[in-house]
């Protein structure tokens, strides 16, 4: 079976890369970064394709893992070269975080040339995308989902079959809601806690001792206090998941205002050129001697 990746970013590369360990053949990928896909495809002896359409044409499974709504888009129905030239029998497997409808559309669009796609929705991180730990959610026909299930077992320790597509584009969603939302929360803890003059590592113990626990904690507790903020998950898409959980709200006359105030605060990271930091990164608003108007907001 060939298998082909389209976005090859910190999380696709890595995809790619388990497979490849673990005897899959990968034979093509595809980045708008050209410079990524080439040196990606040398590593693993594959072609860089040039085209989206070549990517289809060397793969019977195609994984897409693309930053957005409009990128997603874009690679299957944008212009001459898209994915979906000469598709008919062809699988695509859509890890992205992005809008449920959009999966729904890409779905249509597949149908109407001869292919399948499955949602993958990731919850974890790049250490996970390596050693094929990575938690998967899956939405579409059970049929398209068996014929991935033995790839996507390489890859996750957990793959759940959630139902039709869209339905795991919103557990995702809602999952990266609660997410930031607790990150958000850690990081004012902790930032008061610093300007009590706490001790940081004891507070952060008996934070996971209490209440106060949270995964988050174990991910970024750290790092915050430090001021490691890494890219693994960055603010820029921490404030685009949490847009898609509140369009999803407002689609249902629901009002979520620790979500709102959330994405309020990564919005402002990136206004202020902090968008690529780690989501740990919304550390550097609260904590108040690290930032310019974090006193504003202590």
């Amino acid at each position: 079976m060939n298998i082909g990746f389209v976005g090859v970013g910190r999380m696709g590369a890595n995809m790619a890369r388990r497979l490849r360990d673990r005897s899959f053949h990968v034979t093509a990928v595809y980045d708008t970064n050209r410079a990524a896909a080439t040196s990606l495809a040398q590593e693993l002896g594959c072609a860089a394709s040039q085209d989206l359409s070549e990517v289809t044409a060397e793969s019977d499974v195609i994984f897409t893992v693309v930053s957005d709504d409009a990128a997603m888009r874009e690679i299957f129905s944008g212009g001459a070269d898209n994915l979906l030239v000469n598709a008919r029998d062809k699988l695509f497997i859509n890890c992205a975080t992005i809008s449920p409808q959009v999966h729904v559309d890409v779905e249509k669009l597949a149908h109407k040339a001869g292919a399948q796609t499955l949602e993958a929705c990731m919850a974890s991180s790049i250490t996970q995308a390596r050693e094929g730990s990575l938690y998967l959610m899956c939405g579409g026909s059970e049929d398209a989902f068996r014929k991935a299930e033995p790839i996507l077992k390489e890859l996750g320790s957990a793959v759940r079959f959630i139902g039709k597509t869209g339905e795991a584009a919103k557990v995702k969603a809602l999952v990266n809601m609660v997410m930031n939302i607790n990150t958000a929360g850690l990081a004012e803890g902790l930032a008061l806690g610093a300007a009590l003059g706490l001790d940081l590592e004891m507070l952060r113990e008996i934070f996971s001792q209490t209440g106060a626990a949270s995964r988050v904690l174990e991910t970024d507790g750290e790092d915050m206090q430090n001021r490691e903020h890494t890219c693994f998950f960055s603010a820029a898409h921490a404030a685009k998941d949490s847009g898609i959980a509140l369009e999803l709200a407002r689609s249902l006359s629901l009002d979520l205002l620790l979500a709102r105030a959330t994405k309020g605060q990564y919005d402002r990271m990136i206004a202020e050129g902090l968008g690529e930091l780690d989501k740990s990164g919304i550390a550097e608003l609260t904590f108040k001697d690290r930032h310019k108007h974090s006193g504003d907001h202590v």
